[in-house]
């Protein structure tokens, strides 16, 4: 029981990080679940994406019905994405523990250690939406997100929202309603795998898929709120500087205190320096300093 309310909070904390940046539930409740629930990495993974299969279905239903979606890049995306989610998934099902350990926590601390930089930077602004991406930069960036996405415990958001936001070429709410869209086929993909890979062990975690999902459930209005409140280059740099100093141990054996301390001060550095920057950028827009930014068509979006 108290596992399953440790797993109920991840998924509670997680979306709360997603609500706030629009990405980091898988990476977020994967690290929570191998470091306080002490699932492994994989079965962590498999966790993680059944329970989004909810998730990324709303989410997407949702965009679609506020026009947020651009069905050919979603196709672009999402196959490739799907090809790459299943050849992680599998991937990462026939690693053992104990060799899957460092490659998940590799990818994770790099997912921090990129949003610790792109959130460091502030706002950032978008270009005029202007010619579209190719067939190919949207089936290359696709296929890496998908496979980071599965074998990592989650970086679909982090990966593809991010390029496609410092690009530029689109509305935000259109890069992001698309993306989530995508990401329901990238998730169904890397389940299938782990269901090939891990069915016993994904039917003997049941529970936990549940106790995640609830927990995301529960947390998803509070997020909604929360995103009006809270400063996302802020959020975003303390959330990286976290997932680095929870993984790095599990990367660099000798990452023990002094390291871990020194990791964690210049995170949240560069999370005051983003957050610093982003107000003075609001400010010379003639912005509200709050947690979100209008879009052309009045909608609010975090930096991505």
């Amino acid at each position: 029981m108290n596992t399953l309310l440790l797993i109920a909070l991840a998924g509670l904390a997680a979306q709360l990080v997603d609500g706030g940046l629009g990405m980091g539930f898988g990476a977020t409740s994967t690290t929570i679940l191998i470091v306080l629930a002490g699932l492994g990495p994989a079965t962590a993974s498999a966790v993680v994406h059944t329970a989004e299969l909810g998730t990324t279905l709303v989410s997407g239903v949702s965009h679609w019905r506020f026009g947020n979606v651009d069905w050919q890049v979603v196709r672009r995306l999402a196959i490739p994405g799907a090809v790459g989610a299943f050849a992680g998934a599998t991937v990462l099902s026939h690693l053992s523990t104990q060799a899957a350990a460092p490659v998940t926590a590799t990818i994770l601390t790099l997912i921090g250690a990129n949003l610790v930089w792109r959130f460091s930077r502030g706002r950032i602004h978008p270009r005029r939406a202007g010619k579209g991406h190719s067939r190919g930069f949207l089936g290359g960036l696709g296929l890496f997100g998908g496979f980071i996405d599965a074998s990592g415990g989650g970086g679909w958001g982090p990966v593809t929202t991010s390029t496609l936001m410092t690009l530029g070429r689109a509305e935000p709410r259109r890069i992001v309603g698309t993306v989530n869209t995508a990401e329901f086929l990238v998730t169904a993909a890397a389940t299938a795998g782990f269901v090939i890979g891990l069915w016993d062990d994904l039917v003997a975690n049941l529970a936990a898929v549940l106790a995640l999902l609830i927990g995301g459930v529960i947390a998803a209005p509070v997020a909604a709120w929360l995103v009006t409140r809270l400063n996302p280059a802020a959020l975003g740099g303390v959330v990286g500087t976290l997932l680095v100093a929870l993984n790095l141990p599990k990367v660099l054996p000798f990452a023990g205190g002094p390291v871990l301390l020194a990791v964690i001060v210049v995170g949240l550095g560069f999370s005051w320096v983003g957050w610093r920057r982003s107000l003075r950028a609001r400010a010379a827009a003639g912005q509200p300093v709050t947690g979100t930014t209008s879009t052309p068509t009045g909608q609010s979006v975090g930096v991505r």
